[in-house]
Parts: C-alpha cells; sequence; structure tokens
C-alpha cells in the first residue's frame, strides 16, 4: 500500500496522471478578496469566523462576510510565514464568548509567538488574556495551529522557527505540540512534569485533527520530501531533525509516521476527519504546495493507509484550511497571497464545498 501511495502522489505532484475523481461536493464561493486566510471556527449559531495572516479576524454570517473585521491585531510581525494563525471557540463560547487565536509579535530584536484569549461581543473582539507567551518564533517554520481536543484541552503546533536544535530541546517550546488548560494552566496529567510539552521531535506541524475513537493526528512539513501524518502520543519523540519520515537511524527511537511521501513534497497543512456525508470517516488534508486536497482512508484501527485520493489538482492553488462545519459542509481557504503562490483574481478565497443530496 505504501508503494502505492507514493507512485500516486508522484502522478499527482509531477503531472503524469491524474487521480482526481467526480466530487460529490457542490462547490460555493463563500468570500472574495482576502489576504491569506488561514484558519476558520464555527460556533453553535453557525457564524464562521476566519483569520487573515496579516492580523484579522473577520466573520461570515448568513453566508455573507461582514464588511468590518472584528478585530485587528497588533504588536503583530508578519514578514515571510509570520502573521496571525490559528483560531478555536470555547466549548461554552455561547455562553462565555471566548476566542483563542495564536499570532507573532516583535519584542526588541527577537519575535515571538503568542495565544491569546479574547471575547466576543457582537461580533468584535478584544483581548482578554494571555494564554501562553515567549513561544520562540521567527519568519519561517511557526506552527500556528491551535484547537480544543475532545478533553478540553488546547492543543497547540509550533515549528521549530528554522533553529533545528530547538525541536529536541525539551524546555524550548519550538518544535513541538503543546497542551494547556484553557486558562493557560498545565494539565496534571501532561507528559512532562510542569511543561505545555505534549510532544517533541517536530520540524513544522500545521495541522491537527481527532478521529472517532478520540486519537490525535497532526500533519508536518518535511525538509525537503517527506511530508508526514503522524499519530500523536503523549511525551514522544517524532525525531526532526535526527530523522525524518520512515527512515531509521541506528540508536535512535522516534515516532515514525503513518503516512510518509517520500521524495515529494506537497506541504500538508490543515486537515479534518469528516463526520458526515459521503466522506464521513476519512481525514481530509489540504496541500499548500501541492495544491489539492487529499482524501485519507484508513486501516480499521487508524495506524495505516488503505487508500490515497486527490481533489480539486491545481484548480484553486494553494490550500491551507480544511474545516468541516457542523451542517457536513466543508470550508477550505486558499493561501495564494502568501508570497508562495500565484495570486489569481479575486484572491484570496473562502470555498464551501456542499454535499451533493
Amino acid at each position: 500500500m505504501r508503494r502505492f501511495v507514493y507512485r500516486t502522489l508522484c502522478n499527482i505532484i509531477y503531472g503524469r496522471k491524474s487521480y482526481s475523481r467526480q466530487i460529490p461536493y457542490r462547490v460555493e464561493v463563500v468570500a472574495e478578496n482576502l489576504n491569506v486566510p488561514w484558519a476558520i471556527a464555527e460556533s453553535d449559531n453557525g457564524r464562521i469566523f476566519v483569520t487573515e495572516r496579516v492580523g484579522r479576524i473577520r466573520v461570515i454570517q448568513n453566508g455573507k462576510m461582514d464588511s468590518q473585521a472584528a478585530a485587528t491585531i497588533t504588536p503583530i510581525f508578519t514578514e515571510a510565514e509570520a502573521g496571525l494563525f490559528g483560531i478555536a471557540l470555547d466549548p461554552n463560547f455561547e455562553e462565555n464568548h471566548y476566542v483563542y487565536v495564536m499570532h507573532t509579535y516583535p519584542s526588541g530584536s527577537n519575535v515571538y509567538s503568542r495565544v491569546v484569549r479574547m471575547i466576543e461581543r457582537n461580533n468584535i473582539l478584544s483581548l482578554d488574556n494571555i494564554i501562553i507567551d515567549r513561544i520562540p518564533s521567527g519568519r519561517i517554520h511557526l506552527g500556528g495551529r491551535i484547537k480544543i481536543g475532545p478533553d478540553g484541552k488546547l492543543y497547540i503546533t509550533v515549528g521549530d522557527a528554522n533553529n533545528y536544535s530547538y525541536a529536541q530541546d525539551p524546555s524550548i517550546l519550538a518544535g513541538k505540540i503543546l497542551r494547556l488548560n484553557l486558562d493557560g494552566s498545565i494539565p496534571e496529567d501532561n507528559p512532562f512534569p510542569n511543561s505545555p510539552v505534549y510532544s517533541f521531535g517536530h520540524r513544522n506541524p500545521q495541522g491537527l485533527a481527532w478521529n472517532s475513537e478520540n486519537i490525535l493526528y497532526a500533519s508536518e512539513h518535511g525538509e525537503s520530501g517527506h511530508d508526514e501524518i503522524n499519530i500523536i502520543k503523549a511525551g514522544r519523540n517524532y525525531g526532526w531533525p535526527i530523522a525524518q519520515g520512515n527512515e531509521t537511524i541506528p540508536g535512535f527511537n522516534y515516532e515514525r509516521p503513518i503516512f510518509d511521501s517520500g521524495d515529494l513534497t506537497f506541504a500538508p497543512s490543515g486537515m479534518t476527519f469528516i463526520t458526515k456525508g459521503p466522506w464521513a470517516g476519512k481525514l481530509l488534508v489540504g496541500n499548500l504546495r501541492g495544491q489539492q486536497l487529499l482524501l485519507f482512508t484508513f486501516n480499521e484501527d487508524g495506524t495505516s493507509v488503505e487508500s490515497l485520493e486527490t481533489f480539486f489538482p491545481n484548480e484553486f492553488g494553494r490550500i491551507r484550511e480544511v474545516y468541516e462545519a457542523k451542517d457536513g459542509s466543508i470550508y477550505i481557504t486558499t493561501s495564494n497571497r502568501d508570497g508562495r503562490g500565484n495570486p489569481r483574481p479575486d484572491d484570496d478565497k473562502i470555498i464551501k464545498l456542499v454535499p451533493i443530496e
């Protein structure tokens, strides 16, 4: 199966063959002319909250985007890959109106990332509290995805900030996946005492998703090829920079990915396990460099890939976010204005995939 998946990716990325099927969803454009929409979260009443990497938070309600930004984050550092990243709504959002976002900011000659909690009132957000601060950051390899897990904890992906040594140092927050209580305190059952570090040895993890059994998966960018899908386990080492992909290093014990792209690069970013409709039970992953959606079907226990399909190859350009809404529709965002894409008319866009009855 691994050989089949690798061959399929070769065909997709290098254009030798299209492996795209007819999609069982209707395509709608929800918003246009955005500046690198990075992440999406939805409230129980159907409002869609969107971050733009330049520092804005936008709200879509009744199918239309508000003309006024809900917030503009300051201070913020926006060079290269830096800026405003992930967003998550509190599980009790309808009562407390808490919104969590992650962004970079300058401090003297340094750059850091932090996660802040904001309060929403009438589609306007204001700063309430800093959840975690002074995460080493910079211009590239910044991670940035935040999600609230089935356990009610806040999970944060952090890249190595282009300093490879950070990833293997448990005392440094870069190159890690972090786990916190929603008030910023450290969970008692975290793998390292008094530390937010949940897993380490990461280069640039950009997506988080839980399957129906509450198993956590992450997408990660390799250095040259070797993009990964990993099952994340508490306290485990994911190899970087000593090892990546499925390579074997004598005497070095690390968690190998359940998917390794080999010599190919597709830059996986946002992802979600689909719970409703024709793709229920499968993992949908957006690709930046690959400019497509990848749909993974896993075996029964979720530890190996049974099949891989691709959709929309080169149709929308770079795809950053993939988000399943409560009604079963899927939102994706393009990232063609991020400095590495080729902007198309009216980019960047938010696109909605509506299941076909």
